[in-house]
């Protein structure tokens, strides 16, 4: 029952993308970055844990995700040393993420020799 929980989670995040790339002239870069933007205000406010704890993996691996676990990194980081956190929390909480997408970028852009468009 997890596996279809996050399947239909995951599922009606791209969908919702897929329709806002083909109904609205948003850019796919603005969406992703609304995607995330949507995902912290949801994680500030306490509304996106629920999500979390009934889809798991199909509400935090999109991009909301992503923004959840910023807001929660800086509510962690506050509580712990102060205001302080709000600049370090979200950098803290995500570190892993970005390290793993950076070194994957790089691995694969030596192996496959991306070459310019054009």
């Amino acid at each position: 029952m997890d596996y279809l929980r996050a399947f239909l989670c995951g599922g009606v995040l791209c969908v919702i993308g897929q329709l806002l790339i083909d109904k609205t002239k948003l850019t796919p870069s603005r969406i992703l970055v609304c995607y995330v933007t949507v995902g912290v205000v949801l994680g500030a406010l306490g509304l996106y844990q629920p999500l979390v704890d009934w889809a798991g993996a199909g509400a935090t691996v999109p991009l909301t995700g992503f923004g959840y676990t910023l807001a929660k990194g800086v509510r962690q980081a506050v509580e712990e040393i102060g205001w302080l956190g709000a600049l370090t929390g979200g950098l803290t909480a995500t570190a892993g993420g970005i390290a793993a997408a950076m070194t994957l970028g790089l691995a694969l852009a030596w192996f496959c020799h991306p070459k310019p468009k054009g």
